[in-house]
């Protein structure tokens, strides 16, 4: 008896063995595996958190007299709260703390939204406005046309050359994060920071815990 049962006990090791070369993939490799472009793009964006970094405007064309918000001022993008399927950045313009980028993760794209406060930490009339991707993108970059709640929104707010905003956040990892905002007309404006030279932890941004 204990012969046959050693025999069977034998039998199905082999077959456990021969299965080997099929088995289940270790959930860290299958999440690397069949991670989407959104996946990559947001654990980049993450490996950045808790760090500050300052930037500068790359392009803003076609010029608009009078629009020197950020004429002079010191830029930062502070990678301030990391969540398994949101990050908060506050975006800093001298001493306005009034924007916030809130990227959420949304099935297999992400969204982008701008939580904008005043200084008492109230919302703003305009606030929450931007969009979710339609396409795939890529690890390194990610576009958002504006969603119909926000055309709504500028509508409303008599903000009507917003209506057709298309955002973009571009990420070269240990390079650059470039933020963006594009229109069918031209215009173009984007900030350049330069993830090379961290720089100290910076006010929170207003309304924040």
């Amino acid at each position: 008896m204990r012969i046959i049962t050693t025999s069977i006990a034998a039998a199905v090791t082999l077959m456990l063995i021969a299965c080997g070369t099929t088995a289940v993939t270790p959930a860290s490799q299958r999440s690397v595996k069949n991670a989407t472009p959104a996946d990559q793009f947001f654990a980049n964006l993450r490996d950045l958190c808790g760090q500050t970094f300052g930037g500068r405007v790359l392009v803003d064309v076609p010029e608009v007299p009078g629009n020197d918000a950020f004429a002079g001022k010191q830029l930062l993008m502070h990678v301030r709260e990391c969540k398994d399927t949101e990050i908060r950045v506050p975006f800093h313009v001298g001493d306005d703390r009034s924007r916030t980028w809130v990227i959420t993760r949304i099935g297999d794209g992400l969204r982008l939204k701008h939580d904008h406060r005043h200084a008492d930490g109230s919302p703003d009339d305009t606030t929450l406005y931007g969009g979710d991707t339609q396409a795939p993108g890529s690890a390194t970059r990610q576009s958002f046309p504006v969603d119909a709640e926000s055309v709504a929104m500028f509508e409303r707010n008599g903000l009507s050359a917003s209506v057709s905003n298309t955002w973009a956040l571009q990420l070269e990892p240990g390079k650059r994060v470039i933020y963006e905002l594009s229109r069918p007309n031209g215009r173009l404006f984007q900030v350049e920071f330069d993830l090379t030279q961290p720089l100290p932890t910076p006010l929170p941004p207003w309304g924040a815990q």
